[in-house]
């Protein structure tokens, strides 16, 4: 009997080791996937930044020529 209640505890305690485990993992994949979509928002905007730039480069070096 002793030895049954042992086994159960062990087998209790390896399945919550197991399950804290996967939830680790879940966890890291969902911060790895937020991160690679930050790092794409991020290239998106200095995408974004450097057109307008160079949209404003080109209009003063329009008004110049028009001086």
């Amino acid at each position: 009997m002793k030895t049954a209640i042992a086994v159960v505890s062990l087998l209790s305690l390896a399945a919550c080791g197991v399950e804290t485990a996967t939830t680790a993992a879940t966890g890291a994949v969902i911060k790895k996937q937020e991160i690679e979509e930050g790092k794409k928002t991020m290239e998106r905007t200095q995408a974004k930044v450097e057109d307008a730039m160079q949209q404003m480069q080109q209009r003063a070096e329009k008004d110049n020529e028009a001086k």
